[in-house]
């Protein structure tokens, strides 16, 4: 009996114990995650491997400005100032040497254009004098790119392509017919930029003497209109942007030789409804290869054009009953030698890296197996080495793996749970990796070749002390079944004090498009600590990664090809109802939220699930695909022409009338990708059904709703609403 009451007594006083330390512990706050970027985790940035590979160099900021600094990889200490911004009184954010390391370019005073491009100051930078060169007296240009022979720099400006003399500082100008909304030269236009992950659209040949570039010819393109608020009168800002089934810019590929000052045209067949998305140039300074995609993307063909007389031939095809993703198989590496080339592809279900040789045939497939090559990250030519980051473990990881060109000797690198992403040297010897999981931030080590620790760069230890303060629940990772047998990965965020006895509400988040995935063991951002804060305030949050997203093959991620939104409502739907059947969740407050593509799906789970769904948010949403750019939606529905069904029978506005639950629709004015219009017409057609639902839209915020005060006021708007009506 005494043993007993002992027992009990010692339970009792840890029982209380755990509770005053878990009352000591912090709840995460919205002014955590907003205000004070409690959360934030650091990195090391600008690194970039040194030719020799015994150094790299890294962009570092300090109360006296920016600097880069050389670091020996072998000590991992700093050897030597690069360039000293403060020393030559100019406030830099990025950097790039020349190939030799005697230059390098940095930019500063960088105004963001769209999503991708961005036009500064640039100054050459002599790294034995220490002098630096203004370009263009110190205009604002575009994508300035140092030659291979180390003397010129090019450039575009006002839709116009050049290049200048260091020596001399003479500048020419190589196109003439540049014109804001008709003619761009060596830049991409909007949609080019937005989805195929391009804006410099120039690239010096090896030996420094051409340049080759791609002319947009957008003068038929349909313009957009956006009007900017805040001044007496509001300005319209008109910029050509090509909605589904509506023409594209012209596109062609021309070369212009340095020597003789001639520009050669590229033959690229006589069609001209289609897509230049990509020039490189092979080893040889004659040779120049080049992509070209069909309308509807189901054909992709690489191309050799001679730079001499522009002529070209067919290399190799590959074609599709669906598409052909070019930004997800965008890794081709030429060999010396003329040993052909390295490129992944899709074609045999999942994402692998095939060699051929130089006329495209087939020399072998690298890499096989149920999973998928995420990156290939470098090819070591000399030891016959092919280094790549894989799903082989399972779609929510990442780790870095090394094989020989010849198939055989696969080795994981990196076989510890979570994500990992490399930065290799030149050489193949060491790799910088960046790793995380779900439940540690990012660490940033340099290792060798073979996977040995070198040295920690960084691991957070602040970040991880901060987090100690904080009651929070670890992501737990699940998988559940459809009605028809498919098998889906989710996380679900819980109440740190969470009581399996209880009933909670349920938040999910979505995204949910084509070739997409929320569900991975990695650490979250700010929005991930957003949904920590509600479920600091009593919700479960949840995310399910429906069919069509990425990283299990081509025929999962195919599966909504022509038929945008069935599957993926239905599959957010069936995750609505497994949670549902669980004890702990209260079956009649589910909600779901979702950006972009997300806001898309959240609208249609809301609307389409309306006995399934409480409450839904809408964040900038596509409404229609019709109002969307050609190049994304006509990749997944076809055009509006051939295929008018995939267009409307999952437009969130086709279903207005069944909506029965609570509705909040947020949006941009100022949103150049996908447009307010969306927002306007979605809420017409809920004003003509007699739907009651909630609207905020911010002025002049572009895609991503941000800048100023505006982050805490979107999560504050949102979480107070949420509270409200879940």
């Amino acid at each position: 009996m005494f043993r007993y009451s002992f027992v009990l007594l010692f339970a009792l006083m840890f029982f209380v114990s755990e509770s005053s330390i878990a009352q000591q512990k912090k709840t995460v706050s919205l002014e955590d995650v907003f205000k004070s970027n409690t959360f934030s985790q650091k990195s090391v940035y600008g690194i970039n491997w040194m030719k020799d590979g015994q150094y790299y160099s890294s962009l570092q900021r300090g109360l006296t400005g920016p600097k880069v600094v050389k670091i020996n990889v072998a000590t991992g200490e700093e050897e030597a100032v690069l360039i000293d911004g403060a020393a030559l009184g100019i406030n830099f954010s990025s950097y790039s040497f020349n190939p030799d390391e005697s230059k390098a370019l940095i930019a500063s005073e960088v105004e963001s254009i769209y999503r991708r491009s961005s036009k500064g100051i640039f100054h050459v930078v002599d790294l034995n004098s220490g002098s630096a060169q203004k370009l263009m007296d110190g205009g604002k240009i575009m994508y300035a790119t140092l030659s291979p022979d180390n003397d010129k720099v090019a450039f575009v400006k006002d839709n116009n392509l050049f290049v200048v003399e260091l020596a001399s500082n003479v500048v020419t100008q190589i196109t003439q017919d540049g014109k804001w909304n008709h003619i761009i030269n060596g830049a991409a236009d909007w949609v080019y930029e937005e989805e195929f992950s391009m804006s410099k659209a120039f690239e010096w040949s090896p030996d420094g003497k051409k340049i080759a570039f791609i002319r947009f010819d957008e003068t038929e393109v349909p313009e957009f209109n956006m009007q900017t608020w805040g001044k007496l009168y509001p300005e319209d800002y008109r910029f050509k942007y090509p909605k589904a089934g509506e023409k594209n810019a012209e596109v062609s590929i021309h070369i212009y030789h340095l020597d003789s000052k001639e520009t050669i045209h590229v033959n690229a067949g006589e069609e001209k409804d289609i897509y230049l998305p990509r020039i490189y140039w092979t080893n040889d300074s004659n040779a120049l290869a080049f992509i070209r995609l069909n309308r509807l993307q189901n054909q992709l063909d690489l191309f050799y054009a001679n730079a001499k007389d522009g002529s070209s031939r067919l290399i190799l095809q590959e074609k599709a009953e669906t598409y052909v993703d070019l930004n997800y198989n965008d890794d081709l590496r030429f060999l010396e030698g003329n040993k052909g080339f390295i490129r992944t592809s899709e074609q045999d279900g999942f994402k692998h890296i095939y060699h051929h040789d130089n006329q495209g045939k087939l020399i072998r497939q690298i890499t096989s197996g149920n999973w998928e090559v995420s990156r290939l990250v470098g090819i070591d030519e000399k030891n016959k080495k092919v280094y790549y980051i894989s799903t082989e473990a399972s779609p929510l990881e990442r780790n870095l793996y090394v094989i020989n060109m010849d198939g055989k000797g696969k080795k994981v690198l990196t076989p510890e749970k979570g994500s990992t992403s490399v930065n290799m040297s030149k050489d193949f010897k060491y790799y910088i990796a960046n790793h995380s999981n779900a439940q540690t931030p990012l660490k940033v080590t340099l290792n060798e070749a073979s996977g040995k620790l070198v040295k920690v760069l960084e691991n957070n230890s602040e970040l991880k002390s901060r987090l100690e303060d904080f009651q929070l629940s670890a992501k737990e990772f699940f998988r559940f079944n459809t009605i028809d047998g498919t098998s889906l990965n989710g996380y679900m965020i819980k109440p740190a004090d969470f009581d399996e006895s209880k009933k909670y509400p349920v938040l999910m988040y979505v995204y949910g498009g084509p070739g997409s995935q929320n569900v991975t063991n990695s650490w979250g951002g700010t929005r991930d600590f957003w949904h920590h804060h509600l479920a600091a305030e009593g919700y479960i949050v949840v995310c399910v990664d429906n069919r069509g997203t990425g990283a299990r093959g081509r025929d999962f991620k195919h599966m909504t090809y022509a038929n945008l939104g069935k599957l993926e409502t239905e599959d957010q739907i069936a995750g609505a109802q497994f949670l549902a059947g669980m004890p702990f969740v209260d079956a009649s407050r589910i909600g779901i939220w979702g950006w972009s593509y997300g806001g898309y799906m959240s609208s249609l789970a809301l609307l389409m699930g309306n006995d399934v769904f409480k409450t839904a948010i809408a964040v900038a949403p596509v409404t229609t695909w019709r109002y969307y750019d050609t190049i994304y939606t006509e990749r997944y529905l076809q055009t509006p022409q051939l295929n008018a069904a995939g267009y409307d029978d999952y437009s969130p506005i086709t279903h207005v009338n069944k909506l029965k639950g609570n509705y909040l629709l947020i949006h941009g004015t100022g949103d150049d990708n996908v447009h307010y219009q969306n927002a306007v017409d979605m809420v017409d057609a809920l004003i003509k059904a007699d739907k009651h639902f909630d609207v905020m839209f911010y002025p002049n915020r572009n895609h991503g709703i941000s800048g100023g005060n505006t982050s805490w006021h979107l999560y504050s708007l949102m979480t107070d609403w949420i509270k409200k009506k879940l």
